[in-house]
């Protein structure tokens, strides 16, 4: 009794349900959405080698769509700056794929790496008995490989990479260079005014926030690179440069990028110093960076305005990861910054305060 009365204190009791139909309205609902929530995952997994290449470009364009649009204000035709940003992009591709095929390689062959991690042959060892134990693996027939045998699987990896790489660019000069047409004929479909200008507005602002996002996270990535670059120059690790610019690359993926930089720098250093003591060293000043970074120097940067929810960025990170990947990590808080947006604009927040 002394808990009812508290509870008719502190506020007006819940009103009773109308009818318990409503309960069976609201699961039915429920049920709907989860069964689209589900056949859309099955669509964005099984449509993976399309969807990665045009979502990617969609989202590096509408990036990039503010330097087409100052360029057409000077005068300058949109092909030509699309076709321009295309071509800077795949250079800079071709030139860090070319930095990094001779240090990954170099650091491959280095036998020294085996004899410091002597200690986990036991392990594997037994685990390699344990594999022959429960699935054995029979009395087998060599069979010399042909050389068409060997060409296959090469071209049947490269191919669909190829093909991606292509839609991808293909699809960001298009878009580029027809986006507000692009723009105008999407708001055709809306037969009212408000919604032509919501959708104007949700457009405008993903525009600005990925901008926006993408411009200080480069910059702060750039930082961060040329300080693991110093570092690993001090540390005297081999093709600092190089490291320096993973380190950049990779801290465009929250929590996933520093940790395999971790790992990147552990590797490199193994293979490098002569104890393994030494080789910790590296990584550990590096978690120490990174950890400034990512609690501090990001989210001062970023504001209050940037600023996105940790665990909707680690649940997007884990979603996206596991349907399309490493892109799909890479893209992960770009995607989440567009549905937030959309999301804000179709369900404005309620301001008025709840209970805790």
């Amino acid at each position: 009794m002394d808990f009812l009365r508290a509870s008719r204190d502190q506020g007006d009791p819940p009103e009773p349900l109308e009818s318990i139909e409503n309960i069976w309205t609201v699961a039915a609902h429920m049920a709907t959405v989860g069964i689209f929530v589900l056949l859309l995952g099955v669509c964005l997994y099984f449509l993976r080698p399309v969807l990665l290449p045009v979502a990617a470009a969609l989202v590096i364009g509408t990036t990039l769509a503010p330097i087409v649009k100052a360029a057409a204000r000077r005068r300058i035709s949109p092909w030509a700056t699309a076709i321009a940003l295309g071509a800077l992009l795949l250079a800079l591709a071709g030139t860090a794929v070319t930095l990094l095929a001779r240090p990954v390689s170099e650091w491959v062959t280095r036998a020294a790496i085996k004899q410091k991690l002597y200690v986990l042959d036991p392990p594997l060892a037994a685990l390699r008995e344990l594999q022959e134990v429960i699935m054995p693996s029979g009395d087998t027939v060599a069979v010399e490989p042909s050389q068409w045998g060997m060409v296959t699987p090469l071209v049947a990896l490269v191919t669909p990479a190829v093909v991606e790489v292509t839609l991808f660019f293909v699809t960001l000069i298009f878009f580029l260079a027809t986006q507000i047409n692009f723009r105008r004929y999407v708001a055709s479909f809306f037969t009212t005014r408000e919604g032509k200008l919501r959708y104007i507005r949700i457009a405008n602002d993903i525009e600005e926030y990925l901008a926006a996002y993408i411009t200080t996270v480069t910059i702060i990535n750039f930082g961060l690179g040329v300080v693991v670059a110093i570092g690993a120059w001090l540390f005297g690790l081999p093709n600092p440069i190089i490291l320096g610019l993973v380190a950049m690359a990779l801290n465009y993926v929250p929590y996933i990028g520093a940790a395999c930089t971790t790992v990147i720098l552990l590797g490199v250093g193994l293979v490098t110093f002569p104890s393994f003591g030494y080789a910790l060293v590296p990584p550990a000043a590096f978690v120490g960076v990174a950890t400034v970074e990512g609690q501090f120097i990001t989210p001062t940067v970023l504001g209050h305005r940037l600023t996105l929810n940790p665990l909707a960025v680690l649940l997007a990170l884990a979603f996206w990861a596991w349907l399309w990947g490493p892109m799909g990590a890479f893209l992960a808080v770009p995607l989440t910054i567009i549905v937030l947006v959309t999301m804000t604009h179709l369900f404005p927040p309620d301001e008025s305060k709840l209970p805790d």
